[in-house]
């Protein structure tokens, strides 16, 4: 592929040289037209994977047949937050910014499609016509269903963090936009993990993709130190500021981003808030206020910060361990980025479900990483070993890509069957 001077220069203003191992795998794939499923951990590059070759396309088609008003998009990108469809709008944008600035190439234009803004501004953007599309699943929804805009001529769709989606529960609002294409599409699906629920999702959604898989799915970036600490339930807020830096802190809950949000306050940290009690405006002036460095510490809910990508964060600190290990990769993942090195570190007291800690165990002895006492004398039959291995099995769970357990027993399989019986 080779990419207009404008779109370089905007790439080196980003430090952005040598592509990723996932940008070197992915994008032919995409660009030979074939359905695709991208599987990295976060901070690898996935975005630029499916935004460089939609910038090509967009291009081509303007340059061939100009765009009329109201038409298209050409291009669907849908992420599972307002933030993270924010970040890549934000990114596109730019990219088209810079290649019609003095190069004598056509301007292209991107839409946002997100709640928590009025819908008669997205509306006028959408009327007036775009060539790329950035939306959550909800209000892309509601303005297809109310004919605002359409995707007649859309070839070029693409499901980012979609196992964060469909745990969301958004898998209906994905099916009904399918509803909405008419003609042939190219689809691209990327995950940071691969639980059967999208092995599923995928066959249905795809057709014949093309899997490229970037180390093993549901696997922790090496570059991310992972500490676990035992810490009281009552000790927990005066244990975050002995490990604070340049930090994201995350929790599972509104009410407890601001009790965390208001303790740092009171004790002179600059800090923002992130959670989807907040309105847009807020959200975004947290956001881009932690992005600048004006504000040291960001705590957000997983919800809110899913996928979002933070250069400088060298610190996450997990206040509970989250409900699954997919998550916790995920939030781990947002430090550790671009080959950076990082810091995660986890709060865990009795509290937490011993199922977790099991695959907790195994992915830490897969990274290397140091095992706390308290974890030692946690694992399955077959424990993972420092090299990777199995006793004698392969890796991980079957149905949920686990690593302390096999199907056989899969804590999660097991709930599922219970509530059907």
């Amino acid at each position: 592929m080779k990419l207009p001077p404008p779109v370089i220069r905007a790439l080196r203003e980003k430090k952005i040289i040598c592509p990723t191992v996932i940008q070197m795998q992915g994008i032919p794939v995409v660009l030979s037209g074939r359905d695709m499923i991208g599987i990295a951990s976060t901070g690898s590059g996935k975005t630029l994977t499916f935004a460089l070759p939609l910038v090509m396309f967009c291009l081509e088609q303007e340059i061939s047949l100009p765009f009329r008003h109201g038409e298209g998009p050409y291009g669907l990108i849908i992420v599972p937050s307002r933030e993270l469809a924010k970040q890549i709008h934000d990114v596109i944008e730019r990219i088209f910014e810079t290649i019609c600035i003095g190069s004598g190439f056509p301007s292209l234009r991107v839409g946002l499609c997100i709640g928590g803004l009025p819908v008669g501004e997205q509306a006028r953007v959408f009327e007036r016509g775009v060539h790329v599309a950035v939306a959550t699943p909800g209000r892309l929804s509601d303005l297809l269903s109310k004919k605002i805009f359409n995707l007649q001529v859309c070839r070029y769709l693409v499901l980012d963090e979609a196992d964060r989606m469909l745990d969301m529960g958004f898998e209906e609002e994905i099916r009904t936009i399918f509803s909405f294409f008419k003609g042939q599409r190219q689809t691209l699906l990327f995950s940071a993990t691969m639980p059967r629920k999208i092995q599923n999702f995928a066959r249905s959604a795809l057709v014949r993709a093309i899997v490229v898989n970037v180390g093993r799915a549901g696997a922790a970036s090496l570059n991310v130190l992972q500490e676990i600490e035992y810490v009281r339930a009552d000790e927990k807020l005066t244990r975050i500021l002995d490990c604070l830096q340049k930090t994201a802190p995350r929790q599972d809950s509104k009410s407890d981003v601001d009790n965390i949000y208001e303790y740092l306050l009171v004790k002179g940290v600059d800090v923002a808030s992130l959670h989807g009690g907040k309105d847009q405006k807020d959200r975004h002036t947290g956001v881009d206020a932690f992005r600048r460095g004006e504000k040291d510490v960001l705590v957000a809910t997983d919800v809110a910060s899913k996928g979002l990508d933070f250069e400088n964060i060298q610190h996450v600190i997990n206040f509970d361990m989250p409900e699954d290990i997919e998550n916790y990769v995920h939030r781990i993942g947002r430090t550790g980025r671009s080959g950076r090195k990082g810091m995660a570190t986890t709060f865990i007291n009795r509290r937490a479900d011993m199922s977790v800690l099991q695959d907790l165990r195994a992915l830490l002895l897969e990274a290397g990483q140091e095992l706390p006492l308290f974890l030692r004398d946690i694992g399955g039959e077959d424990v993972v070993q420092r090299n990777g291995t199995t006793d004698g099995e392969d890796k991980g769970c079957a149905y949920c890509s686990g690593l302390g357990h096999r199907i056989t027993n899969c804590p999660k399989l097991e709930s599922i069957q219970t509530k059907v019986c």
